[in-house]
């Protein structure tokens, strides 16, 4: 089987993006996985939290900028955010470009149990896609 390699990205490459990088690893594990932002910050501890609690551990993971990865080819650069995919710099080869919209949970919430809760419906919809596009390169 042919090692594809994917691009995650997004604005601060703290949430988001880190969660999807987990769920790829975790459902196509032959494939070469990272994550990357416009502008890095940290590897938010309440995305590492509710990763956790889907047994997936990013607490390894770190926050990349995407001048990392200028240059590469990659099969699949994914923006996870508007941001991202207003900005997103072009990759050499013939890589797919695909958006999915999803709202910044470490936006204005409350409470710590109000934030975990919006992570965890963030988490969920991205392992959602996630299983939606293993599927679909699978047939």
């Amino acid at each position: 089987m042919e090692t594809k390699k994917i691009l995650v990205l997004c604005t601060g490459n703290s949430c988001r993006s880190q969660m999807a990088e987990g769920f790829f690893k975790k459902y196509l594990p032959r494939w070469q996985v990272e994550s990357a932002g416009i502008s890095p910050t940290r590897v938010n501890p309440v995305a590492i939290e509710v990763m956790a609690e889907q047994g997936i551990d990013i607490s390894g993971q770190r926050s990349k900028g995407v001048e990392e990865f200028l240059g590469q080819a990659f099969d699949y650069i994914i923006t996870v955010c508007d941001h991202a995919r207003e900005v997103c710099p072009s990759f050499p080869g013939k890589g797919k470009y695909i958006h999915w919209s999803l709202k910044d949970p470490d936006r204005g919430y409350g409470s710590p149990e109000q934030r975990a809760e919006e992570f965890r419906k963030v988490r969920d919809e991205i392992e959602n896609r996630i299983r939606q596009f293993v599927k679909e390169e699978r047939t």
